[in-house]
């Protein structure tokens, strides 16, 4: 398949630009060139034949996309929200599974290292991941527990100087490459902690998850424990309890709800640029009323989420975000998201279904990602909860 140029453009319709500071532009500039460059020739490519592009982890390292708010000792980038924000943005613009390798490596899995692991975890780990010689992915979901993680049946039980797990982890991004793992499991007391489990690891195996439709370029597996013997130092000593994942989480629909926002500019933009080129009754169909509507539509949406997403940035800045605020963003960005590239698929007629434009690419990974990091449903319960004060959830 040839590969296109990118012409993007990024919409800013109320000049959100204003809003953020020289470092901030610089940073979504520095990560819009490498997806032009490095991302969008290969990426129809790699997706047409569900294929992980493994040679991003390490550009994506060098890139500081892993773990860019983690302090700078440990290779972080030291960086405040909005610039991981934007960073996601530019990432999904390009594709979402490219995006998701890179909020899992930081959010999921340095993030917890950092705030819950002790100082050699950190010093072992951090750095590591955050050059990219290491991946990383992030073990809660199971087979039979999605959107009740609480449930969850995989077990560390105590063996002296060792735990024991077993168990099994479904639907986990990075897993068939990943270096390490940090899993979630129950103690003997019930109680859910997390270890931090080394590929090689005897009884441990990571099979791919095949058939995908969705996120095609990101590579998906389980998580299989057989009697995995894990040492007491690889387990996350500052945290129990269900907070310690959904703290990840909270960090990892952050991202979300900036990328999916990029996966929504890229649809507008490429419907953009086609009405004004293709012709049809003799004039550009971006003339025709309906086509019009579209358009205005996407665009009034994408600039309420610019905001939204901005608002929340400044609040993560000032650790005055709410995780229900994160949810209604992460909710929003991903709806957004889908209906515009249905319209867009729509407004390009056959050729959006060709693997010539990005949008049914776009359109099918971001099923997965209204999915993923609790579902919109749920997300739409954690908002409801919020606003009344009752749990619809039990």
């Amino acid at each position: 398949m040839a590969a296109k140029t990118d012409v993007f453009e990024s919409p800013d319709y109320y000049l959100v630009d204003e809003l953020l500071t020289e470092e901030q532009r610089m940073v979504r500039e520095t990560i819009r060139s490498y997806v032009k460059k490095e991302i969008s020739p290969i990426i129809e490519d790699y997706a047409q034949r569900a294929e992980f592009p493994q040679q991003i982890v390490k550009q994506l390292g060098d890139l500081g996309c892993f773990g860019p708010t983690i302090p700078i000792p440990y290779g972080g980038g030291g960086m405040d929200y909005i610039s991981y924000g934007l960073m996601m943005q530019e990432l999904e613009r390009g594709d979402s599974g490219v995006r998701s390798t890179a909020s899992v490596q930081g959010s999921l899995v340095m993030y917890p290292i950092y705030a819950y692991g002790s100082e050699a975890q950190r010093q072992k780990y951090l750095p590591k991941l955050a050059s990219g010689e290491w991946l990383g992915c992030f073990g809660l979901t199971e087979p039979d527990y999605g959107s009740n993680p609480a449930g969850m049946l995989t077990t560390i039980k105590d063996a002296g100087d060792h735990v024991v797990l077993n168990g099994s982890k479904m639907w986990i991004s990075n897993a068939p490459f990943a270096q390490v793992a940090v899993v979630w499991a129950k103690n003997d007391e019930g109680e859910i902690q997390g270890v931090v489990v080394e590929r090689g690891m005897e009884g441990f195996s990571t099979p791919t998850t095949h058939g995908k439709w969705s996120l095609r370029a990101s590579a998906t597996g389980e998580l299989v424990f057989d009697q995995v013997k894990v040492p007491k130092e690889n387990i996350l000593p500052n945290v129990k309890g269900l907070k310690g994942p959904l703290g990840c989480l909270s960090k990892a629909r952050y991202g979300i709800a900036w990328g999916a926002l990029g996966a929504a500019m890229d649809c507008y933009d490429t419907a953009l640029h086609y009405s004004k080129e293709r012709v049809q009754f003799g004039r550009p169909i971006g003339g025709f009323q309906l086509q019009q509507k579209k358009l205005a539509e996407m665009i009034t949406e994408i600039t309420k989420a610019q905001l939204l997403v901005w608002r929340l940035g400044v609040l993560m800045n000032e650790n005055r975000a709410t995780p229900a605020q994160i949810s209604m963003a992460k909710r929003n960005s991903c709806e957004i998201a889908a209906n515009i590239a249905r319209d867009a698929r729509q407004l390009l007629g056959g050729m959006g279904i060709t693997g010539e434009y990005s949008i049914m690419r776009h359109m099918m990974n971001i099923e997965s990602v209204i999915t993923y990091e609790g579902t919109h449903d749920i997300h739409l319960l954690i908002t409801g909860m919020d606003v009344t004060g009752l749990n619809a959830f039990t």
